[in-house]
């Protein structure tokens, strides 16, 4: 008796098994296909960054130390979400910090970080970043990336002071200073893109930062400088006659004169920084304190001097929601009045995103977008 043919007879494929077959033998060869169609059609379009000498090396720091960062004090932790920025009133012992849930917090530094006291002050609705102390009006002076320009009196009454120039909306107010007359300085890092999407204003590559003014007094605001590549952190200087502002993407901070024979113009305060810059800070005692997010490092200079390169973690970021860590050595440059570099304190085991340092007594307080606490090591140890 013979054997039927139909009992050795395999069954078709299903539709979802075949397709799922057909996508595994060539998905292969049309990967490559699809990213390079991908590229070719998406509009993100990074721009040359310009003179790429500013990537090829750092300036000379008389004093390194790389591993300060290992064992810090944590102060506050699990109370302060993404502490961006710090101002200090030395009368009351209050350090003032906004974070990442809208609440500026006022943390009691004078005693042991067990002990810490931490109060939520004022919630802002958006997201406070640089922070001021004005000492002509008593209040805090708040750059709020998605708000603008803020003050907050001593009672807590928050007002928007000003949310554009020249017809143009902030769009990530950022960094903060106030002069002795109660003038006030910022920046606005962005009229482009807001906070979540700062990435993208980096890796593109086109100078979309301002640094401007605004007196109380008229309700004037005014646009100091322009075209600048992601500006960030205000420091006035010591003797009131310029503002610092940095650039974080060319590694640089600039002076803007604003007393004397050169009121008015611009020149290079430092540049070729060991990092990207973020907040700039006086210490009271002679020294600014450039805190750097990240060092330069193999990656970063990459991608800052191709294009092609950021284009393609631009597509990462926008497609798969991540790109490669490229963060490494965050810290913070100590230098002179002049601008020369005098310490660089960082530590490779951290991943980086430091982003500002304020020098309290001996302490070297430091916030971050990332953590959920201020660090601190005294600098007495380190010295």
């Amino acid at each position: 008796m013979s054997k039927s043919n139909h009992s050795e007879a395999r069954p078709p494929l299903s539709s979802p098994i075949r397709n799922r077959v057909v996508w595994v033998f060539f998905s292969p060869l049309l990967l490559p296909i699809l990213v390079a169609v991908l590229y070719q059609i998406d509009p993100f379009d990074p721009k040359p960054l310009p003179d790429h000498d500013l990537f090829h090396g750092s300036l000379p720091v008389p004093f390194k130390n790389t591993h300060v960062l290992r064992r810090p004090e944590r102060v506050g932790e699990g109370f302060l979400l993404g502490p961006e920025d710090l101002a200090y009133d030395s009368e009351a012992r209050i350090l003032y910090t906004g974070c990442g849930d809208g609440w500026i917090k006022r943390v009691i530094v004078d005693k042991p970080v067990t002990d810490t006291v931490i109060e939520s002050w004022v919630n802002t609705g958006g997201r406070p970043l640089g922070l001021a102390l004005s000492t002509a009006s008593k209040e805090v002076i708040v750059a709020d990336a998605e708000k603008g320009l803020l003050s907050v009196s001593e009672d807590g009454a928050t007002k928007v002071l000003t949310d554009e120039a020249e017809g143009v909306k902030f769009k990530l107010t950022d960094g903060v200073d106030v002069a002795k007359d109660g003038m006030i300085y910022f920046t606005d890092a962005s009229y482009k893109y807001r906070l979540e999407e700062f990435i993208y204003d980096i890796l593109e590559g086109k100078p979309h930062g301002r640094f401007l003014s605004y007196n109380p007094s008229t309700k004037e605001t005014k646009v100091l400088a322009q075209d600048l590549y992601f500006a960030n952190g205000v420091a006035v200087s010591a003797d009131q006659t310029f503002v610092i502002f940095c650039e974080t993407v060319v590694r640089r901070c600039s002076r803007y004169y604003i007393q004397g024979e050169r009121k008015g113009f611009t020149d290079i305060f430092i540049e070729n920084l060991p990092g990207m810059p973020d907040n700039i800070r006086y210490d009271g005692e002679g020294h600014y304190w450039i805190t750097m997010a990240t060092a330069i490092t193999f990656s970063w200079k990459q991608a800052l001097k191709y294009p092609f390169i950021r284009k393609i973690l631009g597509m990462m970021v926008k497609y798969m929601g991540r790109r490669p860590s490229m963060e490494k050595d965050g810290g913070a440059l100590k230098v002179d009045l002049e601008g020369n570099p005098q310490a660089h304190y960082y530590d490779a085991e951290i991943a980086g995103m430091v982003t500002s340092g304020l020098k309290i007594g001996n302490y070297l307080y430091r916030g971050s977008l990332l953590y959920s606490y201020l660090t601190r090591f005294d600098l007495s140890k380190f010295i």
